[in-house]
């Protein structure tokens, strides 16, 4: 059974930088693909970066330059390095995952995966 767990969030303020990560297990030897996405209330589930299990990422343009997505394939473990952070990036990250079967560039769509951690807050305030 595969698991994610997420850590790492935080309240910051505007300017400052925050990294998440987050644990994946039940995968074993199988290819995977893994995402960031997040939640602000009253929005719509937005992806924000992706990485295929060749370490090929993907970003939405509100993060590009800002954002850098990473992986530790020892360990299992996803990055999110959050860095020039807005008060518009509060929301509740997500980590998701599912076997590798799609192009990087639809990784950001959250019907493309099956598993979801429990989720993590990030608020910035100006």
């Amino acid at each position: 059974q595969v698991q994610l767990v997420e850590s790492g969030g935080g309240s910051v303020q505007a300017g400052g930088s925050l990294r998440l990560s987050c644990a994946a297990s039940g995968y074993g030897n199988s290819r995977y693909a893994m995402a960031w996405f997040r939640q602000a209330p009253g929005k719509e589930r937005e992806g924000v970066a992706a990485s295929d299990s060749d370490g090929r990422t993907t970003y939405a343009d509100s993060v590009k330059g800002r954002f850098t997505i990473s992986k530790d394939n020892a360990k299992n473990i996803l990055y999110l390095q959050l860095n020039s952070l807005k008060p518009e990036d509060t929301a509740v990250y997500y980590c998701a995952s599912g076997p590798e079967r799609w192009p990087t560039w639809l990784l950001l769509w959250a019907s493309n995966h099956d598993y979801w951690g429990q989720g993590t807050q990030v608020t910035v305030s100006s």
